[in-house]
């Protein structure tokens, strides 16, 4: 074919019109003396366009041409232009996958398999793909009659012949015959063997449920017996030679390469169980030992090869312990693992590839239909289906799941998985990646019949998919619930109350009853509230269920509705606002504390839809707003109600933030710094009180003095609030100090002094519905025996003459938090040489300082404690670990300027940096304070009061270890973890506050 030069021929722009991407290329392989007799002919032109990659089938063409013998190659050629249905099969084979092609080059011959068709090679089943691989004798003529046999298969499904499902299924039985087959050969090379025991194959996964891909491991169970007069264990062995044997002919590669992996993984024990096992050692173990998951494994569990008798026995014995595992005691918190998406093991620029495990991949639609499967099924057994698709239409068909929300999930579920079929098939390799190269993307494309545009169109179908599944994979669970409820249209089929109730049990809501009420209550009625309501629900109810209380979520939404369900922005706040939602669900069944101030006033709801609305406000923010408040009140009690309900809701605002760091949402990971969590609720607490207490002192001038106190006057904050380690439950350790005015008498500024301390306390506990402020003044002078409040010369008097060493130490946490900011600077300069003396500490001094705290530990620990649990007081807690840093403080602060702080965290890290304690200790004493800190705040959060040891309550206590990022029935780790890292911590604290004195 020449051309002038600069010009196209006319081939060349017939291959660009029939799709072909490298016309050049084509229209040299054309030019081949091998297709002499058909290059000119339009219908192969036309058929190799119709194809998904025009090159790639002429490429494999040729080939096939080449390698076969003379007196064939012309043969191969006239049927192919005159025979359409050989046309179409061979061309879409090789136009889809080039590994068929490669077999067809090194197996010419085989293209006749695509010749013609008899009736029963339409839907060919065991039977005939057992007939297809009976000449094979060893693995390599097994692989090429395989190959041969995939042939046929494949070329049904690119022709169109065969459909999604029924391909999957053939794939299934030809797995089936090629286990066999497998088997066969093993017990030829091993008659003996074979003859000992009775050896059967039962296929799970994919080939148990007939629904296999073009390359999958192949999942298998062998069950075991031995024959009469054999011992039990040489007939094992056997066995175990056999199985073993079996699996290495499918999965080893040779000249042939190799045919799929056959993984036994899912057998009892995995891979750290035996191999063979007998049918009462199967039962034995899933009866004592099995988890959930292998129950839903078994769902798929199918005799396929060996003794048919035997594999039989085996599915029909395991059979009713699956449709029983919905009765098991860790069934709840199972499903909840198991219906918790995994993706963390993913490399994070494969997720948004990943046909199978990704958002919306494959894996979202199987697990959501086997999790019903095993919830319903132990009640109706029309669900008991291994194949996805079947499953799926008998949960629609009895009203387990929404006729439309299974119709796009079937639709979506075949779309992807003949997408996974088209990308296995091309090279014949196991991956459920989408590819990234556009060649790659056309050719898969163009397989799915896109013509136009076929990247722009694969890619938009794909994501429309993935969205539906991601949308409803979550939502077919809580959709019937709310049909159970509803009114429906004569005739369409809905959950019966009874199949309701169990589905929320299943899902871990304790009384299904009262469940069901709630939702009746939410999402009757034809307004556009319960419109809404219903839109909203589905997801709700999944993340309630992904909490360790979905009961408490559920009632705090319907309280929380109730209140605010007539004003117009709620119900759209969570509609429009995606995280709000979710937000909502989280804090109101992580425990009693946020729905409490929730409930208190509901409105606060709108901080949860604000980017910003969870992030703390500081404290000259909330003082500006607090004695702005005041300013506005008429008097004192009515202004300091403002304040505290100002303190009200940005505790709300702080458990909210922090349950949500905790707890993480989908579309932001859970905090891992738990560090930062604790200082950021250390430091927001601290500073609402820090206003809360200004304010108070501002109305309690105002209301007797006006604008100003005839005494100067300061709060001190001590302990953890002066620390800025407050946790939720927390008191305000505090010391007052006042200085008379000019020309004020001393008696005059201390009568005022003393009523203003007095107003304060009472202000601040008037019962009200906001949570009170407590301040504790114990650590003053003479403790509760000396006076409220002094005046700087007296704390000074008494701090040169009459301190003890334990009253130093507690003023290492000595710092300014309301009034007279100079007073307060001056107060803490006074104590300054007192927590930090000159040249440390002296022996006298730390000797007593240890005798304190042994005192303490023997003393002040709660009877009946477990001091390996007690977070404040226990080993390794609070205590050990602030008494060790503050000694550090009291030795060195006075050289160290990085020591003299009130935050235990800074100083720790401080006394690292100056090498004054090693880095692994100083971190084993951190991750143990961090720890016991974030034990405190999470049973303020759960419980709703305060305490120091872990709840006994199995709810309270799982919903303790979902806050510190355990997984459901995992609290025997939590505690585990908790002792040992405490443990860790008392070694160090043994050594470096018990120790030698430097």
């Amino acid at each position: 074919m020449t051309t002038a030069p600069g010009r196209r021929s006319s081939t060349f722009t017939r291959l660009l019109r029939h799709g072909f991407t490298d016309p050049s290329a084509a229209e040299q392989l054309l030019d081949l003396d091998a297709l002499a007799s058909v290059r000119s002919d339009p219908v192969l032109l036309e058929a190799l366009g119709a194809t998904a990659d025009p090159d790639l089938a002429l490429r494999g063409l040729v080939r096939i041409v080449e390698a076969g013998e003379e007196s064939e190659r012309q043969v191969l050629l006239d049927t192919l232009v005159t025979a359409k249905p050989l046309r179409d099969r061979l061309l879409g084979v090789l136009g889809a996958s080039e590994a068929l092609g490669d077999h067809l080059a090194r197996h010419p011959r085989d293209w006749q398999a695509l010749v013609t068709y008899e009736s029963a090679d339409l839907h060919p089943g065991v039977a005939e793909f057992e007939q297809g691989l009976a000449d094979a004798v060893d693995p390599d003529s097994l692989r090429v009659a395989y190959r041969r046999c995939l042939l046929t298969l494949a070329a049904r499904d690119v022709c169109g012949t065969t459909g999604l499902a029924q391909t999957a299924a053939e794939l299934a039985d030809l797995a089936t015959a090629t286990l066999r087959a497998a088997l066969a050969i093993a017990r030829t090379a091993a008659p003996e063997d074979a003859a000992q025991c009775r050896l059967a194959v039962v296929a799970m996964g994919k080939c148990g449920g007939r629904e296999l891909n073009y390359i999958s491991d192949v999942d298998v169970i062998f069950v075991g017996e031995a024959r009469d007069g054999v011992d039990e264990t040489k007939a094992m062995q056997a066995a175990t030679r056999l199985a073993a044997h079996m699996m290495r002919i499918c999965s080893d590669t040779t000249v042939e390469g190799t045919i799929w992996e056959v993984d036994a993984n899912l057998r009892p024990e995995g891979r750290n169980g035996p191999l063979v096992r007998t049918l009462s050692s199967h039962l034995a173990y899933y009866q004592r030992w099995a988890k959930t998951w292998e129950f839903q494994a078994l769902l798929k569990a199918r005799a396929v090869a060996g003794d048919p008798e035997l594999g039989a026995e085996y599915v029909d014995a395991v059979s009713p312990l699956v449709w029983g595992a919905a009765d098991r005691e860790n069934f709840v918190p199972d499903v909840q693992k198991m219906r918790r998406r995994v993706v963390d093991n993913i490399p994070a620029d494969r997720v948004e590839r990943e046909l199978k495990l990704g958002p919306g991949g494959l894996r979202d639609v199987e697990f959501a239909v086997q999790l019903l499967q095993l919830v319903h099924g132990r009640s109706d057994a029309s669900l008991h289906s291994g194949s996805t698709l079947e499953a799926l239409r008998a949960l629609a068909e009895g009203g387990y799941v929404g006729r439309a929300d299974a119709a796009q999930l079937d639709e979506a579920y075949r779309f992807l998985r003949a997408m996974e079929h088209r990308i296995q098939l091309y090279r014949l390799r196991r991956t459920h990646l989408v590819p990234e190269d556009e060649a790659d993307l056309r050719r898969l494309g163009r397989s799915l019949g896109m013509r136009t545009d076929p990247v722009a169109e694969l890619n938009k179908a794909w994501k429309r998919h993935a969205s539906v599944v991601r949308r409803l994979h979550e939502k077919i669970f809580y959709r019937p619930l709310l049909d159970a409820v509803a009114q429906l249209a004569p005739g369409e089929s809905r959950l019966s109350a009874k199949a309701a109730a169990i589905r929320l049990e299943a899902l871990g809501y304790a009384d299904p009853a009262a469940a069901l009420r709630h939702l009746e209550a939410l999402s009757s009625g034809v307004t556009r509230k319960a419109a809404i309501q219903r839109t909203l629900l589905p997801v709700l109810l999944g993340w309630f269920a992904d909490s360790a209380d979905p009961d408490a979520g559920l009632l705090g939404f319907r309280k929380v509705s109730d209140a605010l369900g007539k004003t117009p922005w709620y119900l759209r706040l969570l509609r429009d606002e995606g995280a709000a939602a979710e937000n909502l669900a989280r804090v109101l069944s992580a425990g009693r504390l946020a729905p409490d101030l929730l409930m208190r006033a509901p409105e606060a709801v709108a901080i949860l839809g604000d980017p910003e609305g969870l992030k703390p406000r500081t404290r000259e923010h909330l003082e500006q707003e607090v004695l702005a408040a005041v300013g506005r009140a008429g008097d004192a009690e009515s202004a300091v109600a403002v304040v505290r309900g100002v303190r009200r809701r940005e505790l709300f605002r702080t458990t909210a933030a922090d349950l949500i760091g905790s707890y993480g949402t989908e579309d932001s990971p859970a905090e891992q710094d738990h560090g930062a969590l604790v200082d950021r609720v250390g430091s927001a607490v601290t500073d609402l009180n820090a206003a809360t207490i200004a304010g108070a002192l501002r109305a309690a001038v105002r209301e007797r003095w006006g604008d100003t106190l005839p005494t100067r006057f300061a709060v001190i904050g001590m302990g953890r609030f002066g620390g800025h380690e407050l946790s939720y439950g927390s008191d305000a350790d505090v010391l007052f100090v006042h200085q008379p005015r000019e020309g004020v008498s001393d008696e005059e500024a201390g009568r005022a002094a003393n009523a203003v301390v007095g107003e304060m306390r009472r202000l601040l506990q008037l019962p009200t519905a906001d949570p009170p402020l407590l301040i504790d003044a114990d650590l003053r002078p003479e403790g509760r025996a000396g006076p409220m409040v002094r005046t700087l010369k007296s704390y000074e008097a008494y701090y040169r003459r009459w301190s003890l060493v334990w009253e130093s130490q507690a003023l290492l946490r000595a710092e300014h938090m309301a009034g007279d900011a100079e007073l307060g600077r001056a107060f803490v300069e006074l104590v300054d040489p007192l927590r930090y003396p000159m040249e440390g500490l002296g022996e006298d001094a730390v000797r007593e300082i240890r005798r304190l705290k042994a005192r303490m530990e023997s003393e002040r620990m709660p009877r009946g404690a477990d001091p390996t649990l007690h977070a404040k007081l226990g080993r390794g807690g609070l205590s050990d670990v602030e008494w060790t840093v503050q000694l550090i403080q009291m030795q060195h602060g006075w050289a160290e300027p990085g020591l003299r702080t009130t935050r235990t965290r800074e100083a720790l890290a401080a006394a690292c940096a100056a090498d004054l304690i090693p880095a692994e200790e100083a971190q084993t004493l951190d991750e143990a304070w961090v720890l016991a800190a974030r034990v405190r705040n999470a049973v303020m959060l759960v419980r709703g009061r305060p305490g120091d040891t872990f709840p006994s309550d199995a709810r309270e206590l799982a919903a303790v270890g979902r806050y510190l990022g355990y997984e459901p029935g995992h609290v025997g780790d939590m505690l585990d973890d908790y002792r040992r890292i405490t443990r860790r911590a008392r070694a160090v604290v043994e050594e470096r506050f018990y120790g030698a004195a430097g």
